[in-house]
């Protein structure tokens, strides 16, 4: 699987694939890795990336104006347009998705010099799923987010799932010790790939 290094390039499609938290250890940055492993069985290039690794402030459009998107902003946004497809595994705040999610999607929907309006997500694919140690599994947030991906021309796939208490279906170490969870997530990334 590519870490944010995509040289190399071949006519296979692109898939990026993250998760809507920052933290450290979460359970949707687990869960949206075993997706990609099964987009990348399936044929697709992955580029899995780390949310955290691309700091970026709360939109503000008088900063914008002023300075301009931040570098992180720009790189985030071309790794979007050169994908094909998203894998995106959404953490719940309080029944919605994370503010984490929603300031990407602000940011990356700003059209810039010579890019088309939505260029980011118009006619791409994505697949979602949902983790959270609680029994409904992010039930309640999924739904936000896939339509704010599909207001912003995203083309949702059915078949998103969530994974109600997560924790207990990983080890110590941070690998899932449920071979049929393994499956069902591998599944959402073949899906993924073979409707690009």
């Amino acid at each position: 699987m590519y870490r944010e290094s995509r040289s190399g390039m071949s006519e296979m499609k692109t898939v990026l694939a993250f998760s809507g938290s920052a933290r450290q250890d979460s359970w949707n940055k687990r869960v949206v890795q075993i997706a990609a492993q099964g987009a990348e069985k399936a044929g697709a290039q992955v580029v899995y990336v780390d949310l955290a690794d691309y700091p970026m402030p709360v939109f503000n459009e008088d900063d914008e104006r002023e300075y301009g998107p931040p570098e992180s902003v720009v790189k985030f946004k071309q790794l979007m347009k050169d994908a094909d497809g998203f894998l995106i595994s959404s953490p719940e705040n309080n029944g919605y998705f994370s503010a984490l999610i929603k300031n990407v999607v602000d940011w990356a929907s700003r059209r810039a010099e010579n890019e088309g309006a939505r260029e980011c997500f118009a006619g791409k694919k994505a697949m979602f799923m949902a983790a959270s140690p609680g029994p409904m599994g992010g039930i309640r947030g999924l739904p936000h987010v896939q339509n704010l991906f599909f207001g912003m021309g995203t083309i949702v796939l059915p078949g998103a799932r969530t994974i109600g208490r997560v924790g207990e279906q990983f080890d110590d170490a941070g690998k899932c010790t449920d071979d049929n969870l393994v499956k069902t997530l591998e599944d959402l990334g073949r899906t993924l790939v073979e409707n690009l």
